[in-house]
């Protein structure tokens, strides 16, 4: 009789974590940048089909990296639960802390199940308000972890580097340009030297405050990214 194969829980959460961030590392980060009038999401990514910026609902934008399918999955949910919840109740009932709650728990269930490998993937939700104290962003791992970002953030890809760059930088309350400016020269320091990413490479999109209408999500084109970039 053989002796069954056994593999401690800490080991194997240790392994599945490891198996997922490698997954994650692979790609291109996505930054997000409170600036003074909403939340711009800043993407290197030359594909204009499949987005890494979406919109899920009127004041709630969504970022990913990793594995397509497997954020494609969970945007698609995401625009569901919140056409339902905003259906059945009132439109100003769907909430960005609403979705970070509902991704954390279906990535959380996900990574503990011994059924089904981890998602690679890790998630930005945000939220703008009426005013700049009411935004609101989140950003969730592959685990199920949830960490409120309070001003910027940084993942997939080399992350750290981007993220310390991008900090070094940042101020409160930019405009528009100099917000996308500053996003763009940390992602392209990813590398040693640091590298130029040309606008046409960028997906970018915002939550913008001032819009009359309700939705506030607005994806930029190139002309539009380049202009801003000057």
């Amino acid at each position: 009789m053989t002796t069954p194969f056994y593999v401690s829980p800490e080991q194997l959460m240790k392994d599945r974590a490891d198996f997922a961030r490698k997954g994650i590392a692979r790609g291109r980060s996505v930054a997000v940048v409170r600036y003074a009038d909403g939340i711009v999401f800043v993407a290197e990514n030359p594909s204009r089909a499949l987005h890494k910026i979406s919109e899920i609902y009127d004041r709630i934008g969504f970022a990913a990296v990793g594995r397509y399918n497997e954020f494609e999955n969970l945007r698609i949910a995401g625009v569901r639960l919140a056409d339902m919840r905003g259906y059945s109740y009132d439109r100003s009932d769907v909430t960005g802390r609403g979705l970070a709650n509902a991704y954390a728990q279906t990535l959380g269930t996900i990574f503990s199940s011994g059924g089904e490998k981890p998602y690679e993937v890790e998630i930005f939700v945000a939220e703008v308000g009426a005013t700049p104290a009411t935004d609101q962003i989140y950003r969730l791992t592959y685990d199920g972890s949830v960490a409120d970002v309070p001003a910027y953030g940084v993942m997939g890809g080399q992350s750290d580097k981007v993220e310390e760059h991008l900090g070094a930088h940042y101020q409160p309350d930019l405009p528009l340009a100099e917000a996308l400016r500053v996003a763009l020269t940390a992602l392209g320091n990813d590398t040693e030297p640091a590298r130029t990413i040309a606008p046409d490479d960028l997906e970018v999109a915002v939550l913008d405050r001032t819009r009359s209408q309700p939705r506030k999500f607005k994806r930029l084109g190139q002309a539009q990214v380049a202009e801003l970039l000057g």
